[in-house]
């Protein structure tokens, strides 16, 4: 939606909130910036979208008919307009501010901290994150945000995907049917329309975007479809060992983690840790930059240098944000 529009839509309900008698649509027309005072047609084709457009989003536009007048009147009541008083009992609090730490920590802070500001003005209990409940979530998946509003907007997407023990990597189409987390790793589960049948995708071996197909609406979950059972029926993966040069005094969650450390030569130190993704091995010690350098094995040594090559592309273009 262009600012032109999200602004005359909001000034449209401001005004019809604040009226105490219904406007016809000529007053509107003069009382609301950006409708087109000269022309009657255009005007009468925007103000009939404009109403349309919020009826479906909920807000309740009535409409007044006075005998004594020609032209029908609009407003909007302001009882009709506004939320209940939300009651939570203490069990509901605890299981959304659950929530909230979930995506706090699932790169959707900034909407799991408005979504509480809401519900706190709406009278809601303030301390719903202060929950005696701990979660601990890694998203670090770049795939994860595209994949999520996808299931949300039920819209179909296009990404590359790497197959477990494979280098080769091949484009699929997916009917997403929600994101699962399993044993600390995260999973997309969907419609393959390539292979026309229910498949399973761990998002640390998604290589690139994730790109929208279609409209969305266009996504059907099928009726008593058990994603977390889907998921628990894919093989466990082989754990294997990395080795990893650290720089002597650093990586110290990395030192915490691993089975082995080596004293080595020089100002380095040689770790061991047990791993079964490269991929999210690499997200990991590509994230600790010059003091961790994968040795063996390759596969994951290449997935480190992919990882990186890919953040040097990223800071050099001049279209990216930061």
């Amino acid at each position: 939606m262009s600012r032109r529009k999200t602004e005359r839509l909001l000034n449209l309900v401001i005004c019809l909130l604040a009226t105490r008698r219904p406007l016809s649509a000529e007053q509107i027309r003069h009382a609301v910036p950006g409708y087109d005072p000269e022309n009657d047609e255009a005007f009468q084709r925007m103000f009939e979208r404009d109403k349309t457009e919020l009826r479906e989003i909920g807000i309740p536009i009535e409409v007044h008919r006075d005998p004594w007048e020609d032209d029908p009147g609009y407003r909007i009541v302001r009882q009709a307009y506004e939320l209940p008083e939300i009651t939570l009992e203490p069990d509901e609090a605890a299981v959304i501010g659950l929530a909230a730490q979930v995506w706090q920590r699932a790169s959707l802070a900034e909407a799991a901290s408005g979504a509480l500001i809401k519900l706190q003005a709406a009278g809601a209990p303030a301390d719903l994150a202060d929950s005696p409940l701990e979660v601990r979530v890694d998203t670090r998946d770049p795939a994860f945000p595209a994949l999520w509003e996808a299931v949300r907007d039920r819209r179909a997407v296009t990404f590359a995907y790497r197959s477990a023990g494979s280098e080769s990597v091949l484009t699929r189409v997916v009917e997403p049917w929600g994101v699962v987390s399993r044993g600390g790793r995260w999973y997309a589960v969907g419609h393959d329309r390539d292979r026309n049948a229910p498949r399973v995708f761990r998002l640390s071996r998604i290589t690139g975007p994730v790109s929208p197909v279609g409209r969305p609406g266009a996504v059907t979950v099928p009726e008593g479809v058990d994603l977390r059972s889907m998921v628990g029926f894919q093989e466990a993966p082989n754990e294997r060992i990395a080795l990893i040069k650290v720089r002597q005094g650093t990586c110290a969650g990395l030192r915490h983690a691993a089975r082995a450390v080596r004293t080595g030569q020089g100002e380095w130190d040689e770790a061991e840790v047990t791993f079964a993704d490269p991929e999210r091995l690499a997200g990991w010690i590509a994230s600790l930059g010059p003091d961790a350098e994968v040795i063996d094995p390759p596969d994951a040594r290449e997935a480190v240098i992919r990882r990186l090559k890919g953040a040097f592309q990223t800071a050099g273009d001049p279209n990216c944000e930061r």
